[in-house]
């Protein structure tokens, strides 16, 4: 056979839409799994012409479950981030829409069977460790879809799905500020280096003569601030103790600015190369926990929460996402846990086909 069939789920999983894989069906090395996961999505042309890939960073996703061996998680949750035209697969990151999808797929997968009306679901995140609990509608034991649950980013509405995230601090870096600072200077732009589920330099919008209410496309077309902005991410990927990170998605790079819309702050993330249409949930609970810490380059642009658990509404390129923090603030910020309402659906199953040159199957 000239072509590799392998079983999968394809599901929007938050703001975010990908393959759901079972890792037991693809390639146990690394190397062969990423020229899998290449073919899978089309990586090498911007339209992903050739693969399932959408052309964005948030449409070339990959999700891959297994039974946890772990005494506390039901589910493995491993990812990998496909660039769209670079053929580059990113093992290092997690993604927290994506994440969105694992529970109703590891139900559709058989690795977890429903109880009840609302299933809890332990998720590990194998990447970063991060230890996650989702829970999902399952009205009579049934998994739905269908809910009156509404995301910024994605039209319509459906079956809620809350997600509470424990762990996450220096899950990439092992330290909540990898620099040891709460803010540092890089090209002459303040910057706070932060690892709550995301690694992220953060700045304020201001300093690169931005508002921060810019729409994802005005970003993307700005081709200087992109080339600035690069420069010092890769800077601060070094001091994070994360190394050359010039081929890496990570640390990836935010931006804040005072809230116009109710929120309490305004946010910009990039993936990093471009701006994410809405916000990534890993993302969100760095960029709270920034809104959060006094001294970090978020002072003076909001009123700042003093009690726990604290309700950050952050607004981004297409609407709003909140972010409920439980933190203690006796000594600065620590963190408890951060949870986010989001929801996921399955467009499609059946099976992916790669060359068989690449990859022969199990």
């Amino acid at each position: 056979m000239s072509q590799t069939g392998i079983p999968f789920l394809f599901m929007r999983g938050g703001t975010s839409r990908g393959p759901y894989f079972r890792r037991e069906d693809l390639p146990e090395d690394l190397e062969t799994l990423a020229e899998v996961l290449i073919a899978a999505v089309g990586s090498g042309h911007p339209l992903n012409i050739d693969g399932i890939g959408g052309g964005a960073a948030v449409t070339t996703k990959v999700a891959m479950l297994s039974k946890s061996d772990d005494d506390w998680a039901d589910v493995d949750y491993f990812f990998a981030q496909v660039s769209v035209e670079d053929r580059l697969v990113d093992f290092k990151p997690t993604c927290g829409n994506i994440l969105s999808g694992v529970g109703p797929a590891a139900i559709e997968m058989g690795l977890v069977t429903p109880q009840g009306d609302e299933t809890e679901i332990r998720i590990r995140a194998v990447n970063t460790g991060a230890s996650v609990v989702a829970r999902v509608q399952t009205p009579g034991g049934q998994l739905t879809y269908e809910g009156a649950a509404e995301i910024a980013g994605v039209p319509g509405m459906a079956a809620p799905i809350a997600l509470n995230f424990m762990g996450v601090v220096g899950s990439s870096t092992g330290a909540f500020l990898p620099t040891g600072n709460l803010r540092d200077t890089i090209d002459g732009i303040e910057v706070t280096c932060m690892d709550v589920a995301m690694p992220i330099a953060i700045a304020r919008a201001s300093d690169f003569g931005l508002t921060g209410h810019e729409s994802a496309a005005e970003l993307d077309a700005n081709k200087g601030f992109f080339a600035r902005m690069e420069a010092i991410r890769l800077q601060a990927g070094a001091l994070m103790g994360m190394g050359d990170v010039t081929k890496s998605v990570t640390p990836k790079f935010g931006l804040l600015a005072p809230a116009r819309n109710g929120g309490t702050i305004a946010t910009r993330y990039f993936m990093p190369w471009n701006t994410h249409p809405s916000m990534a949930v890993t993302g969100s609970q760095c960029l709270a926990s920034c809104a959060l810490t006094p001294g970090t380059v978020a002072e003076g642009m909001l009123e700042r929460p003093t009690q726990s658990p604290a309700n950050v509404v952050l607004e981004h390129a297409s609407g709003t996402i909140e972010v409920l923090v439980d933190f203690n603030a006796d000594d600065g910020f620590a963190l408890n846990s951060a949870g986010l309402l989001r929801t996921a659906r399955k467009l499609a199953d059946g099976h992916i086909y790669v060359p068989s040159r690449i990859w022969k199957g199990n």
